[in-house]
Formats: C-alpha cells, sequence, structure tokens
C-alpha cells in the first residue's frame, strides 16, 4: 500500500570511525523545523550501517538526482564496498558530499527516537547547499523514477499546490 507513495531518495553519509566512509540509503528524510532547522531520516533498527552513523554523530543528507539509480543501487547494497567508484569530497566535518547531488544537507545528530522497528534520526542543520538543477532521483511503486515538472496542472497553481 505505501509503495503507491513516492518518496525521495537521499543518501546519508558519515565518516567512519577507521576514516573510511560509511553511507545508507533512505526514502523517508524530512523537514522537521525550520526554527531551528532541523531535519529527520528513519533507519531500520536492524541496520549495521545507522549505528556507525550515530556513533560519528553527524551526517550529510545528499539528496540524489535522477541519474543516480546506479550509485543509488550501489550504496544500499549489503556488504558492498559503496564507495567504491563514487567521486565525493569530505564536508566541514568530514562527512561525504557526493559529486552530482541536487543538494546536501549538513547536520549534526541531535536526537534518536525508537519507533516500532525504525530509529528517527533528527538532525540539527549545520549547513546546506542547492548544487544542481537537476531533477531528484523518486521511489515509486519499487522502481526509481523522476518528477516530471510539466505535469502539473495549470489549475493546481490556482489552488495553491503549485
Amino acid at each position: 500500500m505505501l509503495g503507491n507513495y513516492p518518496t525521495g531518495v537521499v543518501a546519508v553519509t558519515a565518516p567512519g570511525e577507521d576514516g573510511e566512509p560509511i553511507a545508507m540509503v533512505v526514502g523517508s528524510f524530512t523537514s522537521v523545523s525550520l526554527d531551528p532547522p532541523m531535519v529527520a531520516f528513519l533507519a531500520d533498527r536492524g541496520s549495521n550501517t545507522f549505528p556507525k552513523i550515530q556513533a560519528a554523530g553527524h551526517f550529510v543528507a545528499n539528496v540524489l538526482a535522477s541519474d543516480q539509480a546506479g550509485l543509488c543501487r550501489s550504496m544500499a547494497a549489503k556488504g558492498a564496498q559503496r564507495f567504491r567508484d563514487v567521486a565525493w569530497q569530505p564536508s566541514e566535518n568530514g562527512a561525504p558530499l557526493l559529486d552530482g547531488v541536487v543538494a546536501w544537507i549538513e547536520c549534526t545528530l541531535e536526537q534518536v527516537v525508537e519507533a516500532g522497528d525504525h530509529v528517527i534520526a533528527i538532525g540539527k542543520v549545520n549547513d546546506l547547499r542547492v548544487v544542481s538543477e537537476k531533477l531528484p532521483l523518486l521511489f515509486f511503486r519499487g522502481v526509481y523514477g523522476a518528477f516530471e515538472p510539466h505535469s502539473m496542472r495549470l489549475e493546481d497553481r490556482y489552488l495553491g499546490w503549485g
């Protein structure tokens, strides 16, 4: 049922304790507060990666672009070398800023809330940048795709939807 709701795709990255970059892909990323600026993402309690992000204490949410489905699959694979052949630069706190993304949001992990079989990770935004005019990568009904900006109807703009 929830597969009928499209989600954006974000690669959450952080520096590992050993200096190697770490990443996980999430489709549950959202704004929490504008003042102070805060965001959140959900991670499965069984994740092997989230405890490493939690230990780092900070992360970058990289908003993947519609042409980065291959990168998304690589970073979502279990046990794979997720950063093999991936271009990136370290953020102010050392977390990977991935090349080719739509935007990135650098955060300090403020709180982790248990919620069923997931945790909600809440981060305070330290810095953010839109780095590309590309369309974001979406996940809908089990496949990756892109938003088509011309699909919005003119009437939606008058109703406050656009």
